[in-house]
């Protein structure tokens, strides 16, 4: 049984400015949805809208919030398990306030869960919810697994009784946990979570620890096995990685495999390499590249946005594990963020004087491990922003892009989004920028060096691919292959430096074939075997003695005699 699993969010009560909108992301987010991966976010749904597509969600690894929203039922009605492992404000799993007009006679009456059996971390709060029948009827206490967590659920004033319930089976007192009948054979599996339909671990509603393939299991298949007849640790054909509370036989392209495991980031002794498409997390040889907290993790776990308070954490980042959120005016030019890679990027404020956003012209791959109501860009309503000037990005792992209201922008019309996409439902919703016809009559076009793939701003270093040749950032026209004061070669449309030990060629005649000092048409000083050397062995430890070469007319290097010890 494999199920359908989509990313949760993390935006608590914050929203896109747009109700229709706000209701169109929650529903693509999703519709045919099984597992929530993160944070189920319910939030500014206003009245008479269609949310059916809920119905599809059994389990919620985060927080489940339902707040601030106008609709009548919450139709969650084969959500079992609330898993916890992120809690609303750190103390809740299931957080449902303020759910009604206060202008109007209607809102929240009705929670749809009547199937909810199991709380595995934090409490429940239920508060504020003007009609809501009384959701203080329900036995909390046998669905909160922790007797420790805190309960808040204040009934409200509607006079209407019990309707919303959920009920006990007693359980036979040998079993321990759920079961589905009142027998002792009648005990769920110990894997079971939420309850079961029979006694075996492929029966449970919902898995304590780990899915693998339907079955309930302590952990997922390991990579070694032990064989008890060598008495060796052996490769294990089965292995899979741990992904949330699943087993999968690999993890999402925008995850990092660290040993057995599916993460988000790689612990600090650990970089992040990517090897056949597959990003790993391996030990530093040296010291590891600085990797920094984005907001709303780690040290930053409190932080909203980035302002003056926290912007000097992001100094000469290479790696931000989390999402940088722009809310306030508080970025400046001199934030150096290299060859970074975030969860995503949300910019909704800029400083009046910086009209792009050329502080991340060495982003690299927004990874969309986390995503903002569905989105892993968002560029909305900065009026002096005339080019975003991403020049480094190649990849944008997950998620969605929305670049709205931004009347000064171009180039934006002319990049090719979709080349930088990973997965096939990822979308653009580009709106209400400045008409591109605009920005050609004020010569606000793609350099003529640069590809029909479109690009970033102004100039030959913003391409998003070259029409030509690319040296460094740069497009050209041609490598310097028989001129220039630094000669090159071509790799493909490449252009790269020759060999320092290769003498200059001049008319046409080239300077080198290739990378290294064995690829040069001549030397400028020796030549030593197949290699350009700056001068002849001279005592250099070799493999078995010290090596001694001296140099003939042609300025190739020949052994000393046998009988030579000292050159």
């Amino acid at each position: 049984m494999v199920l359908a699993v989509c990313p949760g969010t993390e935006n608590k009560l914050s929203t896109l400015s747009d109700l229709d909108q706000q209701y169109r992301t929650l529903k693509k987010l999703y519709e045919n949805c099984e597992v929530v991966m993160g944070n189920l976010e319910i939030t500014s749904i206003d009245r008479n809208r269609n949310l059916n597509f809920l119905k599809s969600i059994r389990e919620v690894t985060g927080y489940v919030l339902v707040a601030l929203n106008q609709f009548e039922y919450l139709p969650l009605e084969n959500l079992r398990i609330i898993r916890g492992t992120k809690l609303y404000e750190g103390r809740y799993a299931l957080a449902i306030f303020l759910n009604y007009r206060r202008d109007g006679h209607y809102g929240l009456r009705q929670l749809g869960l009547r199937n909810l059996t199991e709380i595995l971390n934090g409490g429940v709060y239920v508060d504020q919810n003007k009609f809501l029948c009384h959701a203080d009827t329900i036995h909390w206490r046998d669905i909160i697994k922790n007797p420790q967590a805190e309960l808040l659920v204040l009934p409200s004033n509607n006079s209407n009784l019990g309707c919303e319930y959920s009920t006990r089976t007693v359980c036979a007192e040998q079993c321990d946990g759920r079961c589905f009948g009142p027998y002792v054979s009648d005990c769920c599996h110990r894997e079971c979570a939420g309850g079961c339909s029979g006694p075996k671990d492929t029966d449970c509603f919902a898995c304590t620890n780990f899915n693998d393939s339907g079955a309930c299991v302590t952990q997922c298949p390991q990579p070694f096995v032990y064989n008890p007849t060598s008495f060796q640790l052996e490769h294990n054909p089965r292995a899979k990685y741990t992904y949330g509370a699943f087993c999968v036989k690999k993890c999402p392209h925008n995850f990092v495999v660290d040993h057995s495991s599916c993460v988000r980031a790689c612990p600090s002794n650990k970089m992040e390499v990517e090897e056949n498409r597959i990003k790993m997390c391996i030990p530093c040889t040296d010291i590891c590249p600085k990797v920094c907290d984005g907001i709303g993790t780690g040290s930053l776990q409190t932080a909203q946005t980035v302002d003056a308070s926290n912007i000097d954490k992001f100094v000469n980042c290479t790696k931000i594990n989390g999402n940088l959120i722009f809310l306030i005016t508080e970025a400046h030019s001199s934030t150096d963020l290299s060859n970074v890679s975030i969860g995503y990027l949300n910019i909704q404020s800029w400083p009046e004087n910086m009209t792009d956003l050329g502080v991340f012209s060495s982003l690299a791959t927004i990874g969309g491990r986390s995503l903002y109501s569905g989105i892993s860009l968002l560029i909305l309503k900065q009026r002096w922003i005339s080019s975003l000037q991403f020049q480094a990005l190649d990849e944008i792992s997950a998620g969605n892009v929305y670049i709205l209201n931004n009347t000064r922008l171009c180039f934006y019309n002319t990049v090719n989004w979709t080349s930088l996409f990973r997965m096939s439902s990822q979308k653009v919703l580009i709106r209400n920028n400045r008409d591109p016809k605009e920005c050609t009559q004020h010569r606000m076009v793609c350099d003529r060096m640069c590809s029909d793939d479109g690009c970033w701003g102004p100039g030959p270093d913003q391409c998003l691919s070259c029409r030509f040749f690319r040296r460094g950032r740069t497009c050209v026209e041609s490598c310097n292959l028989y001129d220039g004061e630094v000669r090159e070669f071509a790799n493909g449309s490449v252009c790269l430096e020759c060999d320092s030990q290769c003498e200059k060629r001049d008319g046409n005649t080239m300077t080198c074939l290739g990378q290294g000092p064995d690829q040069c048409v001549k030397c400028l000083h020796f030549k030593d075997g197949p290699n350009c050397v700056e001068k002849c062995p001279d005592g250099l430890q070799g493999a078995n003695s010290f090596i001694f070469k001296y140099a003939k007319a042609n300025n190739e290097c020949h052994p000393c005699h046998a009988n030579c010890t000292q050159g």
